[in-house]
């Protein structure tokens, strides 16, 4: 069942999107070779949990053991933060974080490269990051679901590159995964049509190589298929009255 949301009810989610903005920018701030996930997730709680109302929406969530999902080169999403988990110079670091705040969620993802970044890193990076960008345009009222998912493909897949069809975006507000399921591909004028106050999780997966994944033994930790690298950009986005409107932009 889909929710569409009130205007205050953005304004919530919106808020919670501020915290959510705020740990991703602190912990880009932190990531250096020698510092460990865990650490980064030690001060993303510690920001989380100074805000009023607010706890990492993360956290417990079927069981997931912290505050943050930090996914390194291979690992694609839901990466558990541990405290031999050293970054080194040249890794490519995704970082996932939702907040829950005053009865709302919010939920975004944002990649780093640690350290300077190779060419590599870099170009897949700023992939990743556009075809983000290329989805948020498509988010609105009377587009829908597939224009988000096809504007996505199209600019991955023009770069070489491919999206992951095994894990998608979803909708977002009083729960935390809520209808519709957003892929990252499809077809233009196809699938649920976007209307006036509809909060969606959009975030773009993007692998170097086969969109093929799988799930290691800690039942968490997706990565690709080839071993090859993976990146991850996330934003909440509402479908405004005059277009997509971003709840968790961060500088």
């Amino acid at each position: 069942m889909v929710f569409l949301k009130s205007r205050p009810e953005i304004a919530k989610i919106r808020d919670a999107g501020k915290i959510v903005a705020e740990v991703l920018a602190r912990v880009g701030q932190a990531i250096a070779p020698g510092i460990s996930t865990l650490e980064l997730d030690r001060i993303a709680e510690e920001l989380i949990n100074s805000h009023p109302d607010s706890r990492a929406a993360f956290k417990g969530y079927g069981g997931f053991p912290n505050a943050l999902c930090t996914s390194i080169n291979n690992e694609v999403v839901h990466g558990i933060p541990k405290k031999d988990r050293i970054l080194a110079p040249g890794d490519l670091a995704s970082i996932d974080v939702g907040v829950f705040s005053k009865g709302y969620f919010a939920d975004a993802a944002a990649s780093f490269s640690v350290g300077r970044a190779s060419p590599r890193v870099g170009r897949l990076l700023e992939v990743t990051r556009r075809s983000l960008e290329e989805g948020i345009s498509q988010a609105r009222a009377q587009n829908r679901i597939g224009d988000i998912g096809s504007a996505v493909q199209r600019y991955v897949e023009s770069n070489n590159y491919s999206v992951v069809r095994d894990l998608v975006g979803h909708g977002i507000g009083q729960n935390l995964h809520e209808d519709p399921q957003v892929p990252n591909y499809g077809t233009p004028n196809r699938g649920y049509e976007l209307k006036e106050g509809l909060v969606l999780a959009i975030e773009p997966m993007v692998n170097e190589g086969t969109p093929e994944v799988r799930t290691l033994d800690d039942n968490w930790t997706v990565v690709t298929a080839d071993g090859k690298l993976s990146a991850h950009f996330e934003h909440t986005v509402a479908v405004g009255p005059n277009g997509p409107e971003i709840l968790t932009e961060w500088h």
